[in-house]
């Protein structure tokens, strides 16, 4: 989760750091991104400090190899878990700020200088915007989080894998084009987004690469569930059609079209990149707890591709994702992603 809220800090500054509108939004949103990246790099710089410190007694032969890398271990749990504590009240913010944005409690300056991006280019003068709305093209900020799980021969029910503890985060921006002259019912959306699904197993089991085959097998220890899951990340490129009812106003006899003001729905799909996978394992032995991070390919298929569609008023939607390719390459049996969650599209 520090991750994910990193990225969403990070992501809400690239989004809205050049928008003129919404300046108090983005405004607040920097201030807490900038705190977030200042508590990372003072414990990373930490870190490196204690590792060098950790190196240099390896070299003098005061630490064995054995004891360096478990000292190492211990001391980026420890620099993880300072981490962790230290973003939490900023997280807090960041999550009280955006629920504020949704509520409309945090007023915008103007629409006039709404942030849209045309086709091919350039910027529409803010009277102009004013005057006529919106661009044909604009664009938006998505972030979108909820529950995750494998779909295995065409049902989730029964699954190897808890219900509330899989999740599913997403993030990244959006184009979006009216298709029509003189409607503004169809959008064509498109993009790019970051996907992190993770899925957490019942029965104290863990994923094990067996060449060919990636098995759940039971763990010889007994795994935390709320800190052991299997994490796949995926870059990329939804795309969907639009039907979007907000209300055409006329003003001196013409259209004023503005998008995301009332029902819109989606569908569509994406197609994305395998970035990487990873296993968090933790347990404990004579009391004391160890989290293990594996990395490698899992015999993961390398790209993605699937459909979805959201439903939903104004900035919020409700939110669905199935992968059509399956998530392992060899397995006699063929799992797919499904996820089911909430959308948020920032203009």
């Amino acid at each position: 989760m520090k991750n994910a809220t990193f990225c969403l800090t990070a992501l809400l500054c690239l989004i809205f750091g050049t928008a003129s509108a919404q300046e108090t939004f983005e405004d607040k949103a920097k201030v807490i991104a900038e705190k977030i990246e200042t508590i990372t790099k003072e414990e990373k710089d930490a870190l490196k400090t204690e590792i060098e410190a950790v190196n240099l007694q390896l070299e003098n032969g005061s630490l064995s190899a054995a004891q360096a890398d478990e000292k190492k271990q211990q001391l980026a749990e420890a620099r993880a878990n300072n981490i962790e504590v230290r973003v939490a009240p900023a997280k807090r913010e960041l999550e009280d700020l955006i629920q504020q944005k949704v509520d409309g409690k945090i007023e915008e300056k103007s629409k006039r200088g709404k942030h849209s991006i045309s086709i091919p280019g350039g910027y529409q003068n803010c009277e102009e915007i004013e005057k006529n709305g919106e661009r044909r093209t604009t664009s938006q900020g998505v972030i979108a989080f909820g529950f995750n799980n494998l779909v295995t021969n065409g049902a989730v029910a029964n699954s190897d894998f808890y219900y509330l503890r899989s999740t599913f985060f997403e993030w990244g921006f959006t184009f979006n084009t009216r298709l029509l002259h003189d409607s503004n019912l169809l959008h064509a959306k498109y993009g790019l987004s970051f996907m992190y699904n993770h899925l957490t197993a019942t029965e104290n089991r863990y994923f094990v690469d067996n060449g060919q085959t990636t098995d759940l097998e039971v763990h010889p220890l007994g795994l935390r569930a709320k800190d052991t899951h299997f994490k796949n990340v995926y870059l990329t490129l939804p795309v969907h059609l639009e039907f979007d009812f907000s209300k055409t106003k006329v003003e001196d006899g013409k259209k004023v079209f503005r998008s995301h003001n009332g029902f819109r729905v989606g569908l569509g799909g994406y197609v994305g990149y395998n970035t990487n996978s990873k296993q968090f394992l933790s347990y404990k032995i004579d009391g004391y707890r160890y989290n293990t991070r594996q990395k490698g390919s899992w015999n993961v298929e390398d790209f993605n591709y699937g459909l979805s569609a959201y439903v939903g008023y104004k900035e919020v939607s409700l939110y669905v994702k199935y992968d059509l390719s399956p998530m392992f390459k060899n397995n006699t049996i063929d799992q797919h992603n499904a996820s089911a969650g909430i959308r948020f599209d920032f203009n």
